[in-house]
This record gives C-alpha cells, sequence and structure tokens, in this order.
C-alpha cells in the first residue's frame, strides 16, 4: 500500500481508504474518493504540484498534500 501522492504517472490503483481533516475529507468524499473506487494519476503541474487523477470517470486535480491521505492500493 501507498498514498496517492506517492504515485507515478499513468500508474492506477483502488482506493483503501480516505483521511483529513472534517472539511477536506467531507469534500474528498463528495468528489467520488471513496473506498474501492479506482483511480489512476494523468498528469502533474509544471512544478508538480497539484496533480491531475482520473476517478469516477472525471479528472480531478489535487494537492499533493490532499492526495498524501488517500492510501492506495495498486493494481
Amino acid at each position: 500500500m501507498t498514498t496517492l501522492d506517492r504515485l507515478p504517472l499513468g500508474q492506477r490503483g483502488h482506493i483503501i481508504s480516505v483521511a483529513g481533516e472534517d472539511a477536506v475529507l467531507q469534500r474528498l468524499l463528495e468528489m467520488g474518493l471513496l473506498e474501492g473506487e479506482e483511480i489512476q494519476v494523468i498528469g502533474f503541474a509544471p512544478l508538480g504540484d497539484p496533480m491531475e487523477i482520473l476517478v469516477c470517470g472525471y479528472r480531478l486535480s489535487l494537492r499533493k498534500s490532499e492526495a498524501a491521505g488517500v492510501q492506495i492500493e495498486l493494481l
């Protein structure tokens, strides 16, 4: 297992758990970062933050600090 912020470009995985402050956690869950969902890293900003992921069929940009709270099991 690893965290979302450590996945390389193109890597896929399943979400194991999501953690964070209450407001951040609620926002991540509302955006579809739910246990069992498949997720893929599809890009990074020029300086590496934020990162772009594919989840639930749409693209989502997250700060690496937010992505660090998402535990991933690699596929």
